[in-house]
């Protein structure tokens, strides 16, 4: 099978992409094209996965339904048509997008030539580009049920729920390996703490105020994943409190995890922004979770992910501007203090979680191109 993947600009794009085409190479052989912009994070990575990318230029979208957005999509035909050149080289039996403006003139492309095509929308709210896409493509792979209500009427007939596609180590890494790969305690529950991958200063800050009380204590320790760039700042400030992490017993600070599934095995309760495929693989795992969602995101879409989790009972969500180090205290003293309390949240979390998502979405790729409807 021959596959055109589109996704780009950020990780959140990128990732479930080549977890989706991992998985279709599991199903069976495929030939991979990726396709996205010399800006984008798949300019990085995708090389790095052992993928063949292709690129090409193109025009941002507003983040809402425009008149804008239809002159832009009639600005970008130059990238439509090299997209529809690529196609028709490289015949694909399948097109694709998980996400950010390189889909639009790529799907846009694969429906003008009548090649089957599939978007992956991550998120409770969609972004502007998928809705768009909705209305020409043959299948809608969604994250959220709550995500399907914000698709046109036309196109809820497309939608499979699915669940947000994570990676596979996320459910084969064991408690036993984390502790070990993270030097842990094997006797004390953990809180695992990470803003994403740039960090997030929010959350730093408050956490001074949290391993000032939970320092040295006996039956919790904190794996505090801070961002390259706030690493030395936070190490600096607990310094000045008295507190040296490396002697501590309980505060292990990382600038970066590059074994996050080790971490993910061996956590009791997460302390999480509120990114799609973060919440993912937390509730595959079926791990409570203390939600931070990040102000800024696009039409407030992290809230309103964070909000569907902590409706279900698995998450307490604290707003950005409002969270300070004594509320976080008080929320993880709630929730680790109280053992019903914890195991409730876990199996709220675990009942959410949808590990085999990425077989899911790979399984209706494959139907869908073999002109199967499922």
């Amino acid at each position: 099978m021959r596959v055109m993947m589109s996704g780009g600009g950020t990780g959140g794009h990128i990732y479930p992409a080549v977890t989706i085409v991992r998985a279709m190479e599991r199903l069976g052989p495929c030939e991979i094209l990726f396709v996205g912009t010399q800006q984008g994070l798949e300019a990085d990575i995708i090389p790095k996965e052992g993928f063949r990318l292709e690129l090409i230029t193109v025009k941002g979208f507003e983040r809402r339904l425009s008149w804008a957005n239809i002159k832009n999509l009639c600005s970008t035909a130059g990238s439509v048509w090299r997209s529809m050149q690529l196609i028709r080289e490289f015949k694909p039996d399948i097109v694709i997008g998980t996400g950010g403006y390189v889909c639009g003139p790529v799907l846009l492309a694969a429906s003008l030539l009548r090649v089957p095509t599939m978007i992956q929308e991550q998120n409770v709210i969609p972004g502007i580009t998928n809705r768009i896409l909705a209305r020409f493509v043959d299948k809608i792979a969604v994250g959220y049920q709550e995500a399907v209500q914000h698709f046109s009427p036309g196109s809820q007939k497309k939608i499979l729920v699915s669940g947000n596609p994570i990676r596979s180590e996320v459910m084969t890494a064991t408690r036993e390996e984390g502790v070990a790969a993270l030097q842990l305690s094997a006797h004390k529950r953990t809180v695992l703490i990470s803003g994403g991958s740039r960090g997030a200063r929010s959350i730093n800050q408050a956490m001074l105020s949290v391993h000032r009380h939970f320092v040295g204590r006996e039956d919790i320790q904190l794996l505090h994943v801070t961002g390259q760039s706030e690493y030395n700042n936070i190490v600096g400030n607990l310094k000045k409190y008295g507190i040296d992490e490396k002697n501590s017993g309980n505060i292990i600070i990382k600038p970066y995890l590059y074994n996050m599934p080790q971490a993910l095995a061996c956590s009791d309760l997460a302390i999480f922004r509120a990114g799609a495929i973060g919440l993912a693989e937390l509730t595959a795992r079926g791990i409570p979770a203390i939600l931070v969602p990040y102000p800024y995101a696009a039409e407030n879409h992290q809230e309103y992910n964070a909000r569907a989790v902590e409706h279900s009972g698995a998450a307490v969500v604290i707003r950005d501007n409002e969270l300070n180090g004594d509320k976080l205290i008080a929320v993880i003293e709630q929730i680790m203090g109280n053992t019903a309390v914890l195991s409730d949240m876990a199996v709220a979390s675990k009942a959410l979680g949808r590990p085999e998502a990425a077989v899911e979405i790979a399984r209706a790729a494959v139907n869908l191109a073999a002109g199967k409807h499922s």
